[in-house]
């Protein structure tokens, strides 16, 4: 058998930091998942994080911010304080990436530039086909192997 999600969206709230008893963190936040079919949709889904993870994405996340998250899917049910039986359908996330730029600035977002500094696109040859003559041979810094 096999539990496995890999998810990418955006952060609806600020990831919420608890501590158990024991002391192990845990964080809570919602991610809204775009979904393409006739028209745009959006799903919104419950992730739970747990230790050293957890106090990451309290302190880098916030609402807006663009993440990855891989994880198990889970199911639980509870009692409300009515007595009514609750059932909960979350992720457990294993990794979460931070995918938004630091500082916390969305991708899109406007950006200043001022006249020293250059407005560089790192896409502008995505596509481009690739020759040894592009390649700087060169350099004298350490090969890695």
């Amino acid at each position: 058998m096999f539990n496995r999600v890999i998810l990418i969206g955006r952060l609806t709230r600020d990831p919420e930091l608890r501590y158990t008893p024991n002391g192990i963190a845990v964080a809570t936040f919602s991610l809204a998942v775009n979904r393409k079919f006739s028209k745009d949709e959006t799903d919104f889904i419950d992730i739970v994080v747990w230790r050293g993870q957890a106090e990451n994405c309290a302190t880098y996340l916030k609402k807006g911010s663009m993440a990855a998250v891989e994880g198990r899917m889970q199911v639980r049910t509870y009692e409300n304080q009515e007595g009514q039986k609750r059932k909960v359908t979350e992720v457990v996330a294993d990794d979460v990436r931070f995918l938004s730029p630091k500082g916390g600035e969305s991708p899109g977002a406007a950006r200043s530039f001022n006249e020293k500094e250059e407005k560089r696109d790192d896409w502008n040859d995505l596509g481009r086909e690739v020759s040894l003559g592009d390649i700087d041979l060169t350099d004298d810094d350490d090969v890695p192997f």
